[in-house]
Order: C-alpha cells, then sequence, then structure tokens
C-alpha cells in the first residue's frame, strides 16, 4: 500500500463532519475554526502531492538504472564479456558533451571491534611520545573517535587518520588495524544527472525539492 493509499485509509477511519487533532481526539470541524480548517487542507493537499511526485521519481530512478545497467551490458558484449549487474561507477556522456549520466556505488562500511584496540595504540602513542603529543593531533584523534547519535564512529573520519606521517611502530600498527576493522555491510547506487554549463564545468542538475 503506497503512501496515498495510507493517507486514503487513514481518512476513511475518521467519521464525517469530524477531524483528527495532533493528540489524535476527535473534534468536530464545527468547533475548528475556519481558518484551521482551510490551513489543515492546505498542508494535506500539499503534502499528498508531494508523495505522489516522490512515488514518480521512485519510478524515474529504478527505470534509468536498469536502462543504465542494460546499456553497460549492451556495451561489454561487443567485446564478448558478459557484464551483469550494477557493478562499479559508470559515466555515459550524450553526442554533444551537453548531459551526463553518471552512476556511483556506495558502500556502506562500520568498524568492528577492532577499531577499539586501534584507537588503544593511538591512545599508548600519544602518552608515551616524549613532551607529549601536539594538541592538534589530540584533537584530530579526540574527533576522529567521536561518535554520533546512533552511537558509530565516523568511518572517514578515523580514515584521515591513515594520512599522517608518524613513523611509529605502534602507530602503524594502530593504522593497520584501522583497515582491518573496517566491514562491508552493503552498497548504495547512486543516479546523478549533470548539465554542462557555459564554463566548460558539469553541474548537477538538482532532483531534491528545496534546491530547485
Amino acid at each position: 500500500m503506497n503512501n496515498i493509499e495510507n493517507q486514503a485509509t487513514q481518512e476513511t477511519q475518521t467519521p464525517s463532519g469530524f477531524r483528527k487533532n495532533a493528540l489524535g481526539h476527535l473534534v468536530p470541524e464545527s468547533q475548528i475554526k475556519p481558518l484551521e480548517l482551510i490551513r489543515d487542507d492546505l498542508v494535506h493537499n500539499i503534502v499528498q502531492q508531494a508523495q505522489a511526485l516522490r512515488e514518480t521519481m521512485q519510478g524515474f530512478k529504478q527505470q534509468a538504472q536498469q536502462q543504465l545497467t542494460d546499456f553497460v551490458d549492451l556495451s561489454a558484449s561487443e567485446y564478448g564479456v558478459k557484464y551483469g549487474g550494477s557493478k562499479g561507477n559508470v559515466v555515459l556522456t550524450s553526442f554533444d558533451g551537453r548531459y551526463q549520466v553518471r552512476r556511483a556505488i556506495g558502500e556502506h562500511r562500520v568498524f568492528d571491534e577492532r577499531i577499539q584496540t586501534a584507537k588503544a595504540l593511538i591512545d599508548e602513542c600519544i602518552h608515551s611520545w616524549s613532551g607529549g603529543a601536539d594538541d592538534r593531533l589530540m584533537a584530530m584523534v579526540d574527533h576522529a573517535f567521536r561518535v554520533d547519535q546512533q552511537g558509530r564512529i565516523n568511518v572517514n573520519q578515523v580514515l584521515s587518520l591513515r594520512q599522517l606521517n608518524i613513523d611509529d611502530a605502534k602507530w602503524l600498527t594502530a593504522m593497520e588495524a584501522i583497515a582491518d576493522a573496517i566491514q562491508v555491510t552493503g552498497t548504495c547506487e547512486y543516479l546523478r544527472l549533470y548539465e554542462r554549463k557555459n564554463n566548460g564545468k558539469y553541474q548537477q542538475l538538482p532532483l531534491d525539492i528545496s534546491s530547485l
């Protein structure tokens, strides 16, 4: 059942001449100010249109992804290769160079328990270095290992520590532990459309309603 059908079902459960307030109580429309009735109708109307648009966009995305996958398979077949499936990033450019369709495959990555070992090794490095570690480095480490509201550590923030050029055996071991602790839990396919502007640069076509 889609969002519009869910909304329709909820509305049929509300008796005629009544409306539910934010607490779920039935309130006779005769007791609701006319302006509040108009506001309620306006909000519901806009949201229902947005839900219909969202479903249309979902259908477009699925269709476009399938068309792109089919074309990649067709292109590969010219060289006797059976590609199959959505694998890897792809950029398709129109013949006139004006438009691009880009498919990007992103990985969902998390750390396993070995990230705690890496953090302990880093802490040992900081405390063992003569004169103490640079305050900026300590702040960077603390920032990298912060957890979000879901209690997860940001993978990219921690990986930024691997870019530091520190020649210390324990530090390097910690960097190896960080790499080993990364686990890929899934992938996500992104579809982005671009248009080339007068300056020659490609600008993404916004499909987010707030950026239109």
